[in-house]
């Protein structure tokens, strides 16, 4: 999706900045800037780049959407994209292994004989022995872009929190209280003050934050009582669908939606279940990048050491005694 036009640049010449490669982020510096029209005054601008590391034949104009401004969140977020890179790489180098495991024993034997002329020493400077690492990068790159997953790495803070929920709700037989005391929509709220300040105000760069926002929210309204709950939580589920839809009811429910009562753990359920419903979209590939790249920020945002104690309260009660007998008569029909 392309920048709204501005009168004036957003990067400079000889700026450093992250710029995307297909899918990933690397660090590159702005060697020219120009409008793509030069008689239209409205016509928004490109920037020659030449990627830190590689050679100049891979320098190229590219449009202001592909361009990142070189904060320390842009340079989490690239690292983050490595990473997840890395782990598809190993995950598909062991399925392989796994798969050719058993023509290997077939093939040995009369492969040996042949391979004895053919063998490329550890030293070799021949093309195949000298292939430079920047090019395997490119092609594992490949490899990447081409998988039909998306994926959202989450990091190690979140996950822990994802098991705690999991051990209070199945194991501990508790309850999240509600209504939240930061529902999903307040922290919807409160990522879209923090990031804001690094975006352009009207620029189609803030309104695909805002639509992403808006979109989780609709997504979390609609998944909620489909596939984000435990079964023990379906009978409180059922409780606070009433109270939401009775008008007129505690002012704490009534008119209200799921994102508007519910909070932060059941937020991070639907982050973890959203690459399989955007799978099932219908999305092009470039707009699918863009909204992986806005899940992967709010991610990011939520594992801060001083954002989880705003929006994760851990507000758990344990369930009476008939709640559980309900719950545990109505597993079992």
């Amino acid at each position: 999706m392309a920048m709204a036009p501005s009168s004036q640049p957003y990067f400079q010449k000889d700026e450093k900045a992250l710029c995307f490669h297909h899918e990933l982020l690397y660090e590159a510096k702005v060697l020219d800037v120009k409008q793509v029209d030069p008689s239209d005054k409205k016509s928004p601008y490109q920037y020659k780049v030449h990627y830190k590391g590689w050679k100049a034949t891979w320098d190229d104009w590219v449009p202001q959407d592909r361009l990142r401004k070189l904060t320390d969140e842009n340079r989490e977020l690239a690292a983050s994209l490595r990473k997840e890179m890395e782990a598809i790489r190993r995950s598909s180098t062991a399925a392989k292994g796994a798969s050719s495991s058993h023509k290997k024993k077939v093939t040995d034997m009369s492969s040996t004989r042949g391979s004895e002329g053919r063998e490329t020493p550890a030293g070799s400077t021949s093309l195949a022995g000298r292939k430079r690492g920047r090019d395997f990068e490119i092609e594992r790159e490949e490899q990447f872009r081409t998988r039909p997953a998306v994926r959202i790495p989450m990091p190690d803070k979140l996950k822990s929190l994802l098991v705690d929920d999991w051990e209070q709700i199945t194991k501990n037989l508790h309850l999240v209280r509600l209504p939240s005391t930061v529902s999903v929509k307040v922290i919807c709220l409160m990522y879209q003050g923090h990031e804001q300040k690094n975006r352009i105000r009207g620029s189609a760069d803030m309104d695909i934050l805002e639509e992403v926002l808006q979109g989780i929210q609709e997504y979390f309204n609609k998944a909620l009582g489909r596939i984000l709950l435990y079964r023990f939580e379906r009978d409180q589920y059922l409780e606070t669908h009433k109270l939401m839809e009775t008008r007129g009811g505690p002012p704490a429910y009534s008119g209200r939606s799921p994102a508007q009562v519910y909070g932060g753990e059941f937020l991070l359920r639907l982050l973890v279940s959203l690459p399989d419903l955007i799978a099932q979209t219908n999305m092009d590939p470039q707009s699918v990048n863009r909204l992986r790249e806005e899940l992967l920020k709010f991610t990011m945002w939520m594992a801060r050491d001083e954002v989880i104690p705003k929006i994760f309260r851990h507000e758990y009660y344990p369930a009476d005694q008939e709640y559980i007998e309900k719950a545990k008569g109505d597993e079992k029909h």
